[in-house]
């Protein structure tokens, strides 16, 4: 019964709302008619209410988002995509710029390396060279010093300057690659000069021994150097430095090694010929080396030393460090004396008034050894002085005179 009564209801609201309506038409005379249904009235007007409807919800949909609806277009979104374009353009701007910085540093720390390395390599040197043979470095400052290397010349070609590339690095404002660039010249200009005085230190010390008429190449032979010039043990001042170095400076490095290893070779060859004066006194040469008159007149005779005469009692010294052989008589030489100084080198002592060292004993240059007198086959009080290299006799006053360009 509810349920009827309802519907009785909305279909009484239905015929109120919607009843059927006729539309009359006059057209030429004639009159008609359209007969709407209320069903037909119900269906027209949800029409136009959805209609209605969706105009008025897009409208607000519209107001609500405004003009930020696309970012992409249009006025509004044209300054965030200006402001997005050049946060990136800063972004990248701010990489470019750290990686150029890191670059640099990198430059600026391998650069400070290098130079670290290098000073090191040139104190090294410095020291080496400074840690020279003082003997050798008299010589070579000494007033005789021309003697010395003219009498060795006679191989060498004239050296040539190296460009000291002066030039460079002269700017205003020099850049740091431009300073870097001019302490590596400075630096090569100071290995040229070590290479100056290594090569003026060997042809001092070569000159020297020339002068003693030994040939220099057996006495470096003697000391366990190649008679070719090269050492027998190689170059160790710095082992990671070789001749196929593609390094410039490093090359350099051995260059200017071997030069001072040279030095070093001649100079420790120096050190072991018997160069000092034999006698502390004043003396006179009375008697040379090489074939003379017998004085006991018994025709020609090789006399194989040197005669220095002085007083009954002169003191007489060894003239390099070694080791006593023989102290006693010697036949004809009397009272004598041998030492040998080793690197092949032996000096005899004879004619000795008295003896002051025992066989086995260790000497140094300058210690006495006795006194002069004139014991054994002599005419007077003098010192018999021989010098022998591997068995050979040489002239001691070619000794004697090279010895004073050192001692």
């Amino acid at each position: 019964m509810a349920v009827k009564h309802v519907k009785a209801k909305v279909k009484a609201f239905f015929e109120k709302a919607f009843p059927e309506r006729q539309i009359y038409h006059r057209s030429g005379g004639s009159v008609r008619y359209v007969s709407i249904s209320p069903w037909r009235q119900a269906m027209m007007a949800g029409g136009a209410t959805l209609v209605v409807g969706w105009c008025l919800f897009a409208t607000v949909a519209v107001l609500l988002k405004g003009p930020g609806v696309d970012l992409g277009s249009g006025s509004g979104g044209r300054p965030a995509v200006r402001l997005e374009r050049e946060l990136r353009q800063a972004k990248a701007a701010e990489e470019t710029a750290l990686a150029l910085l890191e670059s640099r540093t990198q430059d600026f720390n391998r650069a400070i390396e290098e130079a670290e390395s290098r000073h090191t390599t040139l104190k090294r040197l410095m020291a080496s060279l400074q840690g020279g043979d003082n003997a050798s470095a008299t010589a070579l400052s000494g007033p005789n010093a021309s003697l010395l290397i003219d009498s060795t010349i006679e191989e060498g070609d004239p050296r040539q300057a190296r460009p000291d590339g002066s030039e460079a690095g002269n700017g205003a404002n020099p850049s740091f690659r431009a300073r870097t660039d001019k302490l590596i010249l400075d630096q090569a200009g100071f290995l040229d000069t070590f290479e100056e005085e290594a090569v003026q230190r060997a042809e001092s010390a070569r000159g020297v021994i020339k002068l003693t008429g030994v040939p220099a190449a057996r006495v470096l032979e003697q000391n366990g150097v190649s008679p070719s010039g090269g050492a027998l043990l190689p170059i160790n001042f710095s082992n990671s430095v070789t001749a196929a170095s593609d390094d410039p400076f490093q090359y350099r490095i051995f260059e200017v090694e071997a030069r001072l290893r040279e030095a070093q070779d001649y100079e420790r060859a120096m050190r072991s010929l018997p160069l000092a004066i034999p006698v502390t006194t004043q003396y006179r040469e009375t008697s040379g080396f090489g074939y003379r008159i017998d004085p006991f007149g018994r025709g020609s005779k090789f006399h194989e030393g040197a005669d220095l005469a002085a007083f009954t009692g002169a003191p007489i010294v060894a003239t390099a460090p070694g080791k006593v052989t023989f102290a006693g008589v010697k036949g004809s030489y009397g009272r004598t004396v041998e030492i040998d100084h080793g690197s092949g080198f032996r000096t005899l002592y004879g004619h000795m008034n008295s003896i002051n060292v025992k066989a086995g004993q260790e000497v140094a240059i300058g210690s006495k050894v006795g006194t002069m007198g004139s014991t054994g086959r002599s005419t007077g009080p003098h010192l018999h002085y021989e010098i022998y290299f591997r068995g050979k006799s040489y002239d001691p006053i070619k000794f004697l005179r090279a010895g004073k360009h050192v001692h």
